[in-house]
């Protein structure tokens, strides 16, 4: 399995997904290679919240040209994460039908995406 460091690489900071934050939607380069359940497990042990979507899109290199000499860029993955921006506990019964509830502390926001709200 892999570090959920190598998973997400970067955020992903434009116009558009500034705006989307507020709706508790956060946007990051992720790894080519992985997954959708990647993503979201890599995201909640990063920063402690409650992945309820993720979206993925795949972009091409395309073909850029320096003086003579023609290449592509690299491909790349862009993952538009969708956070609970409310949390509420989780409860449910064990065998004996007692009801257990899970108060796990999830966040409801990401404050190291690098942007102010």
């Amino acid at each position: 399995m892999r570090l959920p460091q190598d998973i997400i690489l970067k955020p992903y900071i434009t116009e558009k997904s500034n705006m989307e934050i507020a709706a508790g939607k956060y946007t990051f380069i992720v790894d080519v290679k992985s997954t959708k359940t990647e993503i979201k497990k890599a995201v909640e042990a990063l920063f402690s919240v409650k992945v309820l979507q993720v979206n993925t899109m795949n972009f091409d290199g395309k073909i850029k040209r320096t003086g003579v000499h023609e290449g592509p860029r690299p491909a790349w993955k862009k993952a538009i994460v969708k956070i609970d921006t409310d949390p509420k506990p989780v409860e449910y019964l064990t065998k004996g039908g007692k009801t257990v509830t899970n108060n796990k502390k999830y966040k409801t926001s990401i404050e190291e995406f690098g942007v102010a709200q």
